[in-house]
């Protein structure tokens, strides 16, 4: 290799657009949205150095102020684009009432220590109860956990 080619090699922007490049690989390895910013602030400094002959203090200084305020300005939209935007979140407590007071029939017997089934809009339910409970009996829901429904005896 000559040392003309070495020199090629050498540029500025070839550098700074090699070292964007490495970053904005580390940016897909590395969740988090944040050293793409910094592949990013590298280009735009390649750009420059492409465009006009600076020196390294100033390509320094490009590259942290074009990183930063990109980071700054940008990440939250970004990060709403490729992670998704939360509208609203959701109230656990309206989940667990959701079934509370409606009437249920019980599908196979419950006893305190075994859980059984009943059905609920045509559904059938993990049920448990206080108390032996046969099947075919009307019950009510007192409660709910996740998948399983707290009954009664009406």
């Amino acid at each position: 290799m000559s040392l003309d080619a070495i020199k090629d090699f050498l540029k500025p922007e070839l550098i700074w657009f090699l070292v964007g490049l490495v970053l904005l690989v580390f940016e897909f390895i590395m969740p988090g949205l944040i050293i793409g910013f910094f592949g990013v602030g590298a280009w735009i400094v390649a750009l420059v150095c492409l465009v006009t002959d600076i020196g390294i203090n100033t390509q320094l200084i490009i590259f942290i102020v074009s990183s930063v305020l990109s980071l700054l300005l940008l990440r939250r939209w970004l990060k709403g684009i490729f992670m998704g935007h939360v509208k609203s979140e959701q109230n656990m407590t309206e989940d667990l009432k959701e079934f509370v007071g409606e009437k249920a029939v019980v599908k196979e017997k419950i006893t305190p220590k075994i859980n059984g089934k009943v059905e609920l809009h045509g559904t059938n339910w993990i049920a448990k109860a206080d108390e032996e409970i046969a099947e075919g009996t009307v019950v009510e829901v007192v409660a709910k956990d996740n998948l399983t429904l707290k009954v009664k005896v009406l």
